[in-house]
């Protein structure tokens, strides 16, 4: 183990012993399941995920940790940011927004245009922060795909083990409209690696040549090595690619992130707290040459508040690697702990580097922090992670996301998390079947495998509910369908309008189909549904878990 490293550990063994502010006897909307009735989880009832009262999304009790609350997205109009140089949100070279051959743009792979995002009217909503809810996420990767938006998470556990990071597997959501998000479950488990001991940490995905490859820092018998995943689809499941690690032999292989240049080039950064890469072959799954360490002096990583003769500069971990119009950026988590962000530039993917500033102050009750930035449907979006949920902090993090706006220099605008805004691309089809694990917000639900695809909504008792924003009910609605299963007595869907008490559009009843897993479709009939409408599945009836959810649709 590096002396880094276990100064590190030493430092986050004082900070949770005198810091931290998760709070044990909080309950809360993760995996455990919670009691209270608003729809951030907590008490306060103002759906910022914090119990302070005010109307932002942290969970310190001041509202705020950072000096400047600064939310300036002021800048150019310019938002393609993304990892390409033409603008499409793609890594490919091409003109479109795929990555693959075919000539279609939305979600679901065909041409149809009927996708729950293709809706052109915006609906207006804001989205909310975290968003999941239904568990703890870390370390977020966006990555665009076709019309979709999905985020790579690692899933931070709720029982710790020795007090430190306790985690298993990665996480996947995806969004249309950047307010409702789909769980797509989990598309590999560290064990799927025969050579990883454990620690699921940081991971990225990208595609190339039709498939989608997933670097993944685990434990070895070395200390830490980076794995690479592939998969068919974004959703996986994906499964080891060379059966050994890809980069093994030292406690610094963590926090991967991977790139392809406009030439065909791919690059793998990587460390804490030494930043390295390799140049990647075509084949992703193997590299050319030695890996070579970035010289980080202080013009090129900013100087460290903290005097370190060691460490000189603020880079820390978590790096994040892409190209925006001929400039190479670098973000990254930042140091000293508790963390920030902080990023740097570069005429060249390899560097030198020069240091560009602080992108978010720290704050949020999480001791570190981690970047991922991309464009969608012409936004630019900063990932990030905190404490916010009850019962969060540094060991239970929430991965969030704010919309900001590059100055007209490219440079990245400092981002209050406490002030972090992000209105909704888009608006949700009800007339096809959307997903139940897809929303915006919940209260009390868990997600699990479904036995007919995908994952369902399950763990609903009596009071629960779930909210999806921005549906946009342009043709009016007469019914209602939903899929469903109980092995107890069942329940009702109460379907809400604009509030979890909102007007009453129409009630489903829900009878026993003998297992969990047994499912049947019920159907009710709905009024007074036209127009733009948040929606709210309220869920009643005797018990503590009445049915699973996994699908629904209106019908005009």
């Amino acid at each position: 183990m590096t002396t880094r490293l276990f100064f590190l550990i030493i430092a986050l063994f004082i900070w949770t012993s005198c810091g931290s502010s998760s709070g044990s006897d909080t309950e809360d909307s993760s995996s455990d399941g919670d009691s209270d009735s608003d729809s951030d989880g907590d008490s306060d009832g103002d759906g910022d995920g914090d119990s302070d009262g005010d109307s932002d999304s942290d969970s310190d009790a001041d509202g705020d940790s950072d000096t400047d609350g600064d939310s300036d997205t002021d800048g150019d109009s310019d938002t393609d940011g993304d990892s390409d140089t033409d603008g499409d949100g793609d890594t490919d070279g091409d003109t479109d927004s795929d990555t693959d051959s075919d000539s279609d743009s939305d979600s679901d792979g065909d041409s149809d245009g009927d996708a729950p995002g293709d809706f052109p009217e915006d609906s207006g909503e804001m989205g909310d922060n975290p968003i999941v809810q239904t568990l703890y996420t870390a370390d977020p990767a966006p990555m665009v795909y076709k019309d979709r938006l999905y985020v790579y998470t690692t899933h931070d556990e709720d029982n710790l083990v020795d007090n430190f990071f306790t985690m298993y597997d990665w996480r996947t959501y995806s969004t249309t409209d950047m307010v409702n998000w789909t769980d797509h479950g989990s598309p590999i488990h560290y064990k799927d690696f025969s050579w990883a001991k454990g620690d699921a940490w940081a991971a990225q995905c990208i595609p190339r040549n039709d498939r989608f490859y997933l670097y993944v820092p685990v434990k070895t018998s070395g200390g830490k090595g980076i794995g690479v995943a592939v998969a068919d689809t974004p959703e996986g499941p994906f499964k080891d690619a060379i059966g050994k690690p890809l980069i093994d032999g030292g406690w610094d292989n963590i926090d991967p992130t991977v790139f392809i240049d406009d030439d065909g080039q791919a690059y793998l950064y990587w460390g804490n707290p030494q930043l390295k890469y390799v140049k990647l072959n075509e084949d992703m799954t193997s590299y050319s040459g030695q890996v070579q360490n970035v010289n980080q002096t202080p013009a090129s990583f900013g100087t460290r508040s903290e005097s370190d003769p060691d460490y000189p500069t603020t880079y820390e971990e978590g790096p994040w690697f892409y190209k925006r119009n001929d400039l190479y950026y670098m973000v990254f988590a930042a140091g000293p702990i508790s963390e920030h962000i902080g990023y740097s530039t570069s005429s060249s993917p390899t560097g030198p580097w020069t240091y560009g500033g602080v992108v978010m102050p720290t704050a949020g009750s999480s001791f570190t922090n981690h970047p991922g930035v991309v464009d969608f449907k012409g936004k630019s979006y900063l990932f990030y992670h905190n404490g916010a949920l009850p019962g969060g902090g540094g060991f239970h993090r929430s991965v969030c996301a704010a919309e900001f706006t590059y100055r007209s220099d490219g440079s990245i605008p400092e981002i209050s998390m406490n002030s972090a805004k992000r209105p909704g691309v888009g608006s949700m089809n009800p007339y096809i079947q959307q997903e139940a694990e897809t929303m915006a917000w919940q209260s009390g639900i868990e997600t699990e495998p479904c036995s007919e695809g995908g994952m369902n909504v399950s763990e609903i008792s009596n009071g629960d509910w779930i909210k999806v924003l921005g549906v946009n009910f342009k043709n009016g609605a007469g019914s209602f369908e939903a899929r469903v299963a109980s092995a107890g007595g069942g329940g009702k869907i109460e379907i809400r309008l604009d509030g979890e008490s909102g007007t009453l559009a129409g009630t489903c009843d829900v009878l026993g189909t003998g297992d969990w897993q047994s499912w049947e479709t019920v159907s009710c009939d709905v009024s007074g549904v036209t127009g733009m409408h948040d929606v709210y599945f309220k869920f009643t009836g005797n018990g503590n878990t009445l049915f699973n959810f996994n699908w629904w649709k209106f019908i005009p």
